[in-house]
């Protein structure tokens, strides 16, 4: 079975962007039955932009939350935090000694945040380093990706020959891609859907937020008034119908899009019925898990165990090959003494109120 390796960052509410860009990818990848699935919080990678350290641990209990709630089932799959598996950044610090400057300095993301700043953190460079010790940790064969993150798992397939060929081992296969092919603009009709610009629907908005939200997103700008005919295809309201709505529904705005048949409110109604027998079960889910913080903890918990025997065999190996004491380096810690009981992960950190969906 090919195994799936992906994330998100907890910096904030996951947005249908997520959802139906990659997030119900995931999800039908898993219920094939074909792949074993590996999905974590990358909460590290989040730390490459400004953040308020007192709401990262209720943000990523609420990302994970947020994948069961639409479908990752954590019987079939893992699900856990990064920063609670430290081999993340062992691997990471081996994985630069054989990675290049000048790779890193081609990755177009890097090239266009470091243009939007006069001074750019290490962080930003060595990103992809961090992804691709995320992905080659536990040996994916598989990781789902959207246009902008390709470049990224090319870099950690180079990464794992580099390194293969560096210590004459065939310690990481080269993972492949998963394209994710839809994307989501944002409400503004401008770059993808981001919660850095505000432009997004979070998958936890109550329908009265949802229904403003589209009610005032960008449409088609040659349809000036509704008897203008319009062209859906550049229209981001008409992907949505595409991700979200029924055949004979994406049909029917299509050609009333082209003839004026129908306005741009009228496709917008229809959108809000199709999104919101999408979102509800999400919701519905959401609100269970959210009175229920200690059966998340206890996912990641399980999750983070499982991950760590996974991190644990695969750094032995790659200690073994760099020549490192490998039966002594980063040894397991001792067993639990009787009587102990390991705290919950994120604390008594709360759920934020707004990722308790809709009331």
């Amino acid at each position: 079975m090919a195994t799936i390796f992906s994330g998100m960052q907890p910096t904030g509410g996951l947005h249908l962007g997520n959802y139906l860009g990659a997030l119900r990818q995931w999800v039908k990848l898993l219920n094939s039955g074909e792949h074993k699935g590996i999905f974590c919080v990358v909460d590290a990678h989040a730390l490459t932009i400004d953040y308020e350290p007192k709401e990262l641990l209720a943000r990523t209990r609420e990302t994970a939350m947020v994948y069961m709630a639409a479908g990752i089932d954590p019987e079939r799959a893992l699900i856990f935090v990064q920063s609670d598996v430290k081999e993340h950044f062992e691997l990471q610090w081996y994985l630069s000694c054989v990675a290049h400057v000048g790779e890193l300095t081609r990755m177009t993301q890097f090239k266009e945040k470091s243009e939007q700043h006069e001074s750019v953190k290490a962080g930003l460079l060595t990103y992809p380093i961090l992804m691709a010790a995320d992905i080659l940790l536990y040996k994916a064969t598989l990781v789902p990706v959207g246009a902008d993150q390709v470049q990224h798992l090319e870099f950690a397939r180079d990464t794992a020959r580099h390194f293969n060929h560096r210590y004459r081992a065939d310690v990481f296969p080269e993972p492949k891609p998963h394209p994710l092919t839809l994307r989501i603009k944002g409400l503004d009709g401008q770059a993808k859907m981001s919660k850095s610009r505000g432009n997004t629907i979070s998958l936890l908005d109550p329908p009265k937020t949802v229904k403003k939200k589209i009610g005032g997103a960008f449409t088609d700008p040659a349809r000036v008034t509704r008897d203008i005919p319009g062209t859906p295809e550049i229209c981001n309201i008409y992907t949505m119908h595409t991700a979200v709505s029924p055949p004979d529904k994406v049909t029917y705005v299509a050609e009333g899009c082209r003839t004026a048949g129908i306005g741009c409110g009228d496709c917008k109604a229809i959108l809000l019925e199709s999104l919101e027998v999408e979102l509800v079960p999400i919701r519905q889910k959401a609100e269970v898990l959210a009175r229920e913080p200690a059966r998340i903890d206890a996912v990641l918990q399980d999750g983070a165990a499982e991950a760590r025997k996974i991190a644990s065999a695969t750094m032995r190996e790659v200690r073994e090959v760099m020549g490192f004491n490998a039966d002594t380096m980063g040894a397991p810690p001792g067993p639990v003494q009787a009587g102990s009981q390991a705290s919950p992960r994120p604390g008594s950190a709360p759920i934020p109120p707004d990722a308790r969906g809709a009331s």
